[in-house]
């Protein structure tokens, strides 16, 4: 910081600089290409200095705060406008700030969403050098009409699951395709279903605007490129599907599953936070679950998703598929159920992309069927059999009167 300027006085200097950047796009832009944090620091001072801000790169450098973990979205700085930053910016957050909730928003520097999840995309872009210096944050309550005029996009698709059972897979073909934007999982939607569950004292037209307000800033062409947009939820999510439905009734969806012994393996040798008790809300409402066996606590979330997915099939517009259709069934059933006609180009990516290992993208795709048989413990067997041996029956006879097919185990 300058002998000249106190921190007071930079961040007064910033907020004029911010002020000013946020109504030019090509200059963000440009800032969000430098990765360097003396060149970014440079061509701000340089910036600034031409609008009249004396602002130096110095002072740029020290205001210039790590953050890799996100951890800034808990304070309680106030929003810094009404209308949504142009569509390089995405949400990253909904959280609280003091006594109203605001949406974070995050520059991703004009990258597509490839990774496997929406949360490595992001944990990319917040370390840029244009996030750790302009922060912009709006109010929840004007969240849905501070969109943009011309309107938002709405999902050619959505991809439920019972979690480890190929969805991150399907996902990544689907992304593969470059007109194609995919969010996989992504945590500001989840605190938003989250926020709409929890709070039932909001009326439900307030929580469809703030859901789909949520769905169309996540799916904002910003390659000039993008025909088709798929949003992959989390596990969970299934259990919301009638508000989806409600907020997006002509959007198609599948439900993924697979063996529950399988799934179960899986999820012994790495818990997924939803098969943990106590580690967030009781969403399923199993009571005690702290003193269960980890295989018939993980089995019975399992169960709550799989008789939510069962349960609400007759809402429409579903489609399960059983992991042992992987990967083919993205070409062969998915594209079409989502309205999808790729050429033979984007055909090529997605069959590439299927042969792959979706959360290890550097490694051959292996089915794992026969291995995770052979490991399944004796717990493990039992909790499937006791709690999930029904619901894993039903969804197959759905599955077959739909006349969707199965590959051969």
């Amino acid at each position: 910081m300058t002998a000249s300027t106190d921190i007071r006085d930079v961040a007064a200097l910033l907020d004029r600089f911010r002020d000013h950047a946020m109504n030019d796009a090509a200059l963000l832009q440009r800032l969000a290409s430098i990765y360097d944090d003396s060149v970014f620091a440079t061509a701000v001072a340089e910036v600034a200095a031409a609008q009249g801000i004396a602002l130096s790169a110095v002072d740029v450098r020290n205001m210039m705060k790590p953050d890799p973990a996100g951890m800034s979205r808990f304070d309680e700085t106030p929003p810094r406008g009404l209308a949504w930053p142009d569509t390089q910016w995405l949400p990253s957050a909904m959280v609280a700030a003091g006594p109203e909730m605001v949406v974070d928003w995050v520059h991703f520097a004009g990258r597509r969403l490839t990774d496997p999840f929406f949360m490595d995309s992001l944990i990319r872009a917040r370390p840029l050098p244009i996030n750790r210096l302009m922060r912009y944050r709006t109010p929840l309550s004007n969240f849905a009409q501070g969109a943009p005029a011309k309107g938002l996009p709405t999902p050619d698709g959505f991809v439920f699951h019972l979690s480890r059972c190929g969805s991150t897979l399907v996902a990544q073909m689907l992304a593969a395709m470059d007109d194609t934007i995919v969010a996989s999982e992504p945590s500001p939607l989840d605190d938003v279903i989250q926020w709409a569950r929890i709070r039932a004292d909001v009326p439900i037209e307030i929580r469809l605007d703030v859901l789909r307000a949520m769905v169309g800033a996540l799916g904002r062409d910003r390659t000039g490129g993008t025909r088709h947009y798929v949003v992959k939820l989390d596990c969970w999510h299934t259990l919301e599907l009638p508000l989806l439905r409600l907020a997006f009734p002509d959007t198609p969806w599948v439900f993924l599953y697979r063996d529950p012994v399988e799934i179960l393996v899986s999820h012994m040798r790495m818990r997924g936070i939803q098969t943990v008790a106590g580690a967030s809300i009781n969403t399923f409402g199993i009571v005690d679950g702290q003193n269960m066996p980890v295989e018939e606590y993980t089995a019975r979330v399992l169960r709550s998703i799989a008789e939510a997915a069962i349960e609400h099939q007759p809402l429409g517009g579903g489609l399960l598929i059983n992991y042992d259709a992987l990967p083919d069934a993205v070409e062969a059933q998915i594209l079409s159920h989502f309205g999808i006609d790729p050429d033979d180009d984007a055909r090529a990516a997605l069959r590439r992309a299927g042969a792959k290992d979706a959360k290890a993208p550097m490694h051959a795709f292996s089915r794992d069927t026969e291995r995770k048989q052979q490991t399944a413990t004796p717990a493990v067997r039992a909790a499937a059999v006791e709690h999930l041996a029904d619901s894993y029956r039903r969804l197959e006879d759905l599955r077959l009167a739909q006349g969707a097919t199965s590959g051969s185990r």
